[in-house]
């Protein structure tokens, strides 16, 4: 499997329009713009966050032009993305706080210098300049038909909650990030995929060019429930070492197989023989151990991996 094969099997759930489509521009040589938006409604980054990270750092290693793009006035509006009633709303004060050390939070995967560094941006840079006169004109390129199409909106209105206006904007605001940077694809994570459709529809019809979307799954715990910040259940990639590795090792033993698959270069067919062994009744703690000094060391160093796993060792085994 080469670079590019490699950047759009492993770890990918879709691409818009499709792979093919995408590969034969990569093949071409054409170094690409794209990004990946953060609304900074937590202080922290979490591995959930690292699988598309982790994808960024790849098409950064390949030379092209990556955005991290913070969403600091989205991050006001609020994301109604797998919410079944209001997100609660944050001043500009309070995303600010959160996102103060998202850079150096992300670069423990991606390089903010050096040779083809990331460039970060803030979308209040466009947003909060808009008028409102410019606003209702651009959303004259959306249909509320489309917006409605929302299944969560969906639901909520079956069950006779509100959908409020603040909401039903967001996937148009996030949406015109693309048009602002005039971007070639944009990555996150696929409960996101509604709101990058809605930038591709954007791209489509006020810029006439075609943005690609690149989708990565969702990491899950034990019960399938996304691992992030909105289910407060976050291990955060900048978590001191010892605790980062008692969180992963607290993690369920189905979750093994995909913080491998998703979160690290162990190759696939090492993690298939785990999962056989593990099927053939070999004790999954020896495989969460060197999941969790896998990723200890990869957000930190390899002394620091150690130490924590004597900790664990001790604290919690003997």
């Amino acid at each position: 499997m080469d670079a590019i094969e490699h950047l759009l099997t492993r770890g990918v759930d879709k691409i818009y329009p499709s792979r093919e489509t995408l590969e034969k521009v990569l093949r071409s040589g054409k170094k690409i713009t794209l990004y990946q938006g953060f609304d900074p409604t937590g202080p922290n980054l979490h591995i959930g966050h690292a699988v598309a990270l982790r994808k960024l750092r790849q098409f950064q290693n390949l030379g092209h032009h990556v955005i991290f793009l913070i969403g600091d006035f989205t991050g006001m509006v609020g994301d109604p993305s797998g919410k079944y009633s209001e997100r609660k709303q944050l001043t500009r004060e309070q995303v600010l706080e959160n996102a103060k050390t998202y850079k150096e939070q992300a670069s423990k995967i991606l390089r903010f210098d050096g040779e083809n560094p990331v460039e970060i941006k803030y979308n209040s840079e466009w947003l909060a300049k808009m008028s409102a006169i410019e606003l209702l004109q651009l959303s004259h390129h959306l249909t509320a038909a489309q917006v409605m199409e929302r299944d969560m909106f969906q639901k909520r209105m079956a069950q006779g909650q509100d959908v409020f206006m603040n909401e039903f904007l967001y996937p148009f605001m996030q949406g015109y990030d693309s048009v602002a940077m005039n971007v070639d694809l944009e990555i996150g994570g696929s409960d996101q995929m509604f709101n990058m459709l809605m930038g591709r529809k954007l791209m489509r019809n006020i810029l006439h060019k075609e943005k690609f979307v690149m989708t990565v799954p969702l990491l899950t715990d034990a019960q399938g429930i996304k691992i992030g910040k909105t289910e407060d259940n976050v291990i955060g990639i900048a978590d001191p070492p010892n605790d980062f590795f008692g969180k992963v090792m607290a993690l369920g033993d189905d979750a093994i197989v995909p913080c491998f698959t998703l979160l690290t270069d162990t190759p696939l067919e090492e993690i298939e023989e785990m999962k056989a062994k593990m099927k053939a009744g070999e004790n999954p703690m020896v495989f969460k151990k060197k999941l969790a000094f896998e990723l200890t060391k990869q957000f930190n160093d390899e002394k620091a991996a150690e130490t924590a796993r004597k900790e664990f060792e001790t604290r919690f085994q003997q």
